[in-house]
C-alpha cells in the first residue's frame, strides 16, 4: 500500500475499530495493539495515533461500541420490562450477549480503560439507565439507585459465571433456565426475608436489634 493511501483511508478510525473486533475474536486482548490493528487495516503503523492516543483509548473505544450493542440487544428484546418475568428475561439477554461476544464483553468489563473517556462514558450510561428504568418500573417504591447496582451486579455475575465456564453453558436453554431460576430465586427471597423488629429498651423505646444488652 503507498504512503497515501495509508494515511487517506476513507474511514480510518472505523477500520481501526473494525480490525481491533477481528483481532478480539482470534486472540482475545492479548493480542491487541495499535500496531496490529494498523497491519490488520492495511494502513502504515502510525495511522491509527490519528483517532487513539495509545492502546487504553482504542480499549475505551472498543468497549464504547460493546456497551451500544448490548443497550441494543436488551432494548430490542425488551423495550419496557415492568415485571420481574420481564427483569429474568433481560438477564437472559445479558448473559446471551457475554457468551456470543466473549472477547468484546472482557474488554467491556475487565480490561484497563481510559476512565476519562467520554465516549465510553456515553456508552456505560446507556445501559445503566435502562437498568434504572427497568428497576423503577419493576420495583416501584424501592430505592432505585443501590437496588439497580445489586441487579446489575447480579446479572452481571451470572454473566462470568457462564463466561468462565463455571457454569454450564451446553446449551442456550440451559443458560436461559439456570439464569431465569437464579434471578427469581435471588428476589423471593429478598421479598420473603422478614423485616428486622425493633426491641423495646430499658426505657421502653425501640433499640438496636442487633446491639448486646447492657451490663
Amino acid at each position: 500500500m503507498s504512503q497515501s493511501a495509508a494515511y487517506h483511508h476513507g474511514n480510518l478510525r472505523a477500520a481501526c475499530l473494525r480490525a481491533a473486533r477481528e483481532l478480539l475474536e482470534e486472540d482475545g486482548s492479548a493480542g491487541l495493539s495499535l500496531r496490529a490493528v494498523a497491519r490488520r487495516a492495511g494502513v502504515s503503523a502510525t495511522a491509527p495515533y490519528r483517532h487513539f492516543a495509545d492502546r487504553d483509548a482504542l480499549v475505551s473505544a472498543v468497549a464504547a461500541e460493546g456497551y451500544r450493542e448490548l443497550a441494543e440487544c436488551l432494548t430490542a428484546d425488551h423495550p419496557a420490562p415492568s415485571t420481574s418475568d420481564d427483569l429474568a428475561a433481560v438477564a437472559v439477554v445479558y448473559v446471551r450477549f457475554a457468551l456470543d461476544h466473549p472477547a468484546l464483553f472482557r474488554v467491556m468489563f475487565a480490561e484497563p480503560c481510559d476512565p476519562a473517556d467520554e465516549e465510553r462514558l456515553a456508552a456505560t450510561a446507556v445501559v445503566s439507565e435502562y437498568v434504572q428504568g427497568l428497576v423503577r418500573d419493576v420495583f416501584p417504591g424501592s430505592d432505585t439507585c443501590a437496588l439497580a447496582v445489586a441487579v446489575w451486579a447480579l446479572v452481571h455475575g451470572l454473566a462470568f459465571l457462564h463466561l468462565d465456564g463455571k457454569l454450564d453453558t451446553s446449551d442456550p436453554e440451559v443458560v436461559a433456565e439456570q439464569v431465569r431460576a437464579a434471578v427469581h430465586a435471588s428476589f423471593a427471597a429478598v421479598t420473603a426475608a422478614p423485616v428486622p423488629r425493633a426491641v423495646a429498651g430499658p426505657d421502653g423505646e425501640a433499640g438496636d436489634p442487633g446491639a448486646p444488652d447492657a451490663p
